[in-house]
Formats: C-alpha cells, sequence, structure tokens
C-alpha cells in the first residue's frame, strides 16, 4: 500500500475498503477484538441504505437523475433481474405501471426513465442482462401489453454492446437467488429489496455479486435460443387476449 494511500485514509480524503482495513490490522498485529470491532466499522462505511420513501419525497425523477449519472461514469454493467424487467428494458407502458403506486404526477420520472435507454446505444458500454423467468412472464401489463414488452427485450438483445439472457423454469438450476442486484464495473453493486436499496462499495461485496452473476450465467440462454423462447412467450400472451 502506497505511503499516499495511507496518508489519505488517515486524513479522511479516502474512505478504506474492508480489504485495506484487513491489511492494516494485520500489519499493526491489533488484537482481535479491537480488529473484529473495527473491520465492522469498515464494512458500515462502505455499505449505504437508501429506502424507497425517502427516494419518492425527494421525487423519483432525482432518482433517475442519480442513475444516469452512475451510468455515465460506468462501462460494464450487469444486471440480474429476478422478478421484474428493469427500466432499461422496459416500455412506455412497463415504466408507467412499476410506478403505478406512487402518488402524484410521475409524468417526469417517466420521460427520464425512458431517456436513460439512449445509454444502451453507446459503443463505449458493455451491458449484460440476466432476467428469470418469472422476470420476464410476470403480468404486470394486460396480456397484449405484455406481448409488445417482450417483443422489446427480443429486439433490444440484437443491440451490438448489450447480451440479454433468460433462465428458463423448465431447467435444473441448483441455486437459491434471493434479490434483484446490479454490478458497476467491479467497484460498486447495488441489491434491491422490498424496502429500499443496499449500496456496496467494498471490494469483497462487489466480488461476491460478480461471482453470483457468473453463476447465474451459466444457467441463461443468449442470442437465438433467448429470441426463440421470448417468441414463444409472446405468443402465449397474445393468445390470452383472444
Amino acid at each position: 500500500m502506497s505511503q499516499t494511500k495511507v496518508s489519505n485514509i488517515e486524513s479522511g480524503k479516502l474512505t478504506p475498503s474492508l480489504v485495506d482495513v484487513e491489511l492494516i490490522l494485520d500489519a499493526l498485529g491489533a488484537e482481535e477484538g479491537s480488529a473484529a470491532e473495527i473491520i465492522a466499522l469498515a464494512r458500515t462505511a462502505n455499505t449505504e441504505w437508501q429506502d424507497h420513501w425517502s427516494s419518492r419525497r425527494r421525487g423519483l425523477d432525482k432518482k433517475q437523475n442519480e442513475l444516469a449519472r452512475l451510468e455515465s461514469a460506468s462501462k460494464d454493467f450487469r444486471f440480474f433481474l429476478l422478478s421484474m424487467i428493469t427500466g432499461l428494458l422496459a416500455t412506455p407502458d412497463y415504466v408507467r405501471a412499476s410506478i403505478a403506486d406512487v402518488p402524484g404526477d410521475q409524468s417526469k420520472t417517466i420521460a427520464k426513465k425512458l431517456e436513460r435507454q439512449q445509454i444502451l446505444y453507446d459503443p463505449a458500454k458493455s451491458f449484460t442482462f440476466i432476467l428469470t423467468e418469472q422476470a420476464v412472464r410476470w403480468p404486470l401489463l394486460p396480456p397484449m401489453a405484455m406481448a409488445v414488452q417482450l417483443d422489446r427485450l427480443a429486439s433490444v438483445s440484437r443491440i451490438p454492446q448489450v447480451r440479454l439472457g433468460v433462465i428458463p423454469l423448465d431447467g435444473y438450476v441448483p441455486e437459491r437467488p434471493l434479490n434483484t442486484f446490479t454490478v458497476y464495473d467491479q467497484r460498486l453493486a447495488t441489491v434491491e429489496t422490498g424496502t429500499g436499496a443496499l449500496i456496496l462499495r467494498d471490494r469483497k461485496d462487489v466480488s461476491a455479486y460478480l461471482k453470483d452473476f457468473e453463476t447465474y450465467e451459466q444457467y441463461a440462454l443468449f442470442g437465438d435460443e433467448c429470441r426463440e423462447l421470448l417468441a414463444d412467450w409472446s405468443v402465449i400472451f397474445t393468445r390470452q387476449r383472444q
């Protein structure tokens, strides 16, 4: 570890990662009790909680601005979507339905969500989306609108810098995913829960989610196989209308 980094940590200019703290504690020969307490503090310092109620009070359009800045500063994106389709992949109807429970005029939020989709066409970025069959087929919209949403997924999957895969439920997946999560480059992970989102910056936490993503990626179908499934599911929605 460089002296400059140590100095920045000491002066409060830099928040040390959990690995940094462990290295320093080891070098100093810290006692077990003190080391455990300091490691716990380091993990807290590298974790941020954003609850849904605070975001709604500030305005969901401001949250969209934060996400846009984060996306602008990142190059490599990995999305694991357990139960819903993310806004970057959503049709206007799906975006509208996803925030229908939020009171007030959400037109700015909807517009900003749709505007953020332009980043998918940036050749300097790289996106990998993994969706479970449940996320794709959850009937958030009426059948015909869901068919249009699935057609949208198939269309996005053809963008050169986008890899879009689905994990069908008719296979064998000996894993147990608990949350939707996104990894930005190799520096930050966001984990969504029913009441908010965890923002994780510690290297160990981010690495753990990268490893989980690689595991789920093995079970996903991409390319033509993915588009064939999406087409089949779209037909099922279309027939439901009839």
